[in-house]
């Protein structure tokens, strides 16, 4: 039976926690790092956490993270996730708190799930003092969601690369949701984020002087059935009950006006839920492409994958639910995938039963700030929410009050 005793001390907790909370959002907003580049972030994080009695901490996780780790004897592990990088946006604000950082800003809100990480840090430890909890909490200061390195490769691969979380039975996680009010959040089971492909199609011909294009196979007039095809493709070939996307970011050509150039490329990305569609979308942006070859040209197509879709577990978006509606009685919560975008806590999410909530921080005025948008920005209201939900999931489970069960619906327990 859950006591809810503890649940109200950890909402009171986070609200007296707010200005810290705050504090600490704001000072990572004006000091942003790109992806691999964390470093003062990385600082930060571990000064705030060397300040809980207790507490483990492992620096250089994937390159510029950290991990904290509380332990109290034999028990579960659970594992709570938050991303600590920016974008490379130039920030449109007036905020005192506006990023000091030329040409990068926090604008997906990474500094909001920091610092609500480091909250539940401070949460966690002070319960993990008081010899209440047995078992061991991962908290996860993940480099590197946004951009991929030279390998294609973001934070998340690394952290399960490095083996951070094997010892852990599930994880979850949280993002800021700017659609969403304070005191709102958006859950859903299974698919809920896109996988992430990336197309680059090189159209060649032989090119020639502009005022002589009957001489020449021309790119540039092949690109025409090409981009036609290409577009096709959702509209004309994908059940309207699916989600698929081909979205045309770049097309690179020629350098002179009178000058027909030898070759076009066109870059962009593919995004779907399901892995058929995936694959689907793949062997048709080839078969787009290949409609230049009788029209005397040559194409080359690349495919790059990124991350798979972010697959939610149905039990342990249950446990999140629960305790919103337990601890906060007057929350709404609406169901729904978040939409068409990456997250790369999808591969966590591969390797064990996980899921991460979208969490209302739309601000007051009546500007729209969206996600990746130079105008970002949050309702910093939100951030005790956010962390005396995590912890408190965190507590549950590790209490027994919250359970895994395999596919066979076995009890996975959690006595010690």
């Amino acid at each position: 039976m859950i006591q809810l005793a503890g649940s109200y001390a950890i909402t009171e907790r986070a609200d007296e926690l707010s200005d810290e909370l705050i504090k600490w959002r704001r000072h990572i907003h004006q000091n942003p790092e790109l992806s691999f580049q964390e470093r003062d972030t990385s600082s930060f994080v571990e000064d705030k956490l060397k300040q809980i009695d207790g507490i483990d901490i492992e620096t250089g996780i994937a390159g510029t993270g950290v991990l904290a780790t509380l332990s109290n004897g034999y028990g579960p592990t659970i594992a709570v996730r938050a991303d600590m990088d920016a974008l490379p946006i130039e920030e449109q604000s007036s905020q005192d708190y506006c990023s000091e950082n030329d040409g990068v800003m926090h604008a997906c809100g990474h500094d909001a799930h920091t610092a609500i990480l480091l909250g539940v840090a401070q949460l966690l430890g002070e319960a993990f003092n008081k010899n209440e909890y047995k078992g061991t909490v991962k908290l996860l200061f993940q480099p590197a969601e946004e951009v991929p390195d030279e390998d294609g490769r973001t934070g998340s691969s690394y952290v399960v690369k490095e083996g951070v979380l094997d010892e852990a039975d599930a994880a979850f996680a949280l993002h800021m949701c700017p659609w969403r009010e304070v005191g709102e959040a958006q859950v859903n089971d299974g698919y809920s984020m896109a996988n992430i492909d990336m197309f680059k199609g090189t159209i060649r011909g032989s090119g020639g002087h502009g005022a002589y294009p009957q001489q020449c196979q021309d790119p540039i007039w092949m690109l025409g059935p090409a981009m036609q095809a290409l577009y096709g493709i959702v509209s004309r070939k994908i059940s309207p009950l699916e989600s698929g996307v081909v979205t045309i970011g770049q097309v690179h050509a020629g350098t002179l006006t009178n000058v027909i150039p030898t070759e076009v490329e066109v870059e962009g990305t593919l995004r779907s839920y399901s892995p058929d569609i995936r694959e689907f979308l793949v062997d048709e942006v080839k078969k787009a492409f290949s409609v230049v070859e009788p029209l005397g040209g040559e194409v080359d197509v690349e495919i790059t994958h990124g991350e798979p879709a972010l697959q939610n577990d149905p039990q342990v978006n249950t446990w999140l639910k629960q305790t919103m509606q337990d601890i906060y009685p007057s929350f709404q919560v609406y169901e729904g995938p978040f939409g068409l975008g990456g997250e790369d806590f999808s591969i966590v999410t591969k390797e064990m039963p996980g899921a991460m909530f979208f969490l209302g921080c739309k601000n007051a005025d009546d500007q729209q700030r969206n996600l990746h948008t130079p105008e970002f920005d949050i309702d910093e209201a939100c951030l005790p929410y956010g962390a005396a939900i995590l912890a408190e999931t965190t507590l549950r489970y590790l209490s027994g009050d919250y359970e895994l069960k395999d596919q066979n619906q076995e009890v996975t327990t959690n006595d010690a």
